[in-house]
């Protein structure tokens, strides 16, 4: 059966595999599925880093005003009751 996903070839320690086995037998999945699944939740975490700089970069920038949480959240729960 035909696979929609990319192989790749990856190089690891003697520990890194080591424990890229337990985790799989673990969680009762195939190696090659243990290793996709923590490089895509690497991948998120990168993600979530790169955007938090842009985050604090604007916020170091910020000219406006701020509105504090009951500003904000008082008028909603008095609509809502």
């Amino acid at each position: 059966m035909a696979t929609t996903k990319q192989r790749i070839n990856i190089s690891v320690s003697k520990s890194t595999a080591k424990a890229l086995g337990y985790l799989a037998k673990r969680d009762q999945e195939p190696v090659a599925t243990k290793a996709g699944a923590l490089l895509e939740f690497a991948l998120e975490i990168e993600e979530d880093r790169m955007l938090s700089a842009i985050a604090d970069e604007r916020l170091k920038n910020y000219k406006g005003t701020w509105l504090s949480h009951e500003k904000v959240w008082g008028k909603i729960k008095r609509r809502i009751h």
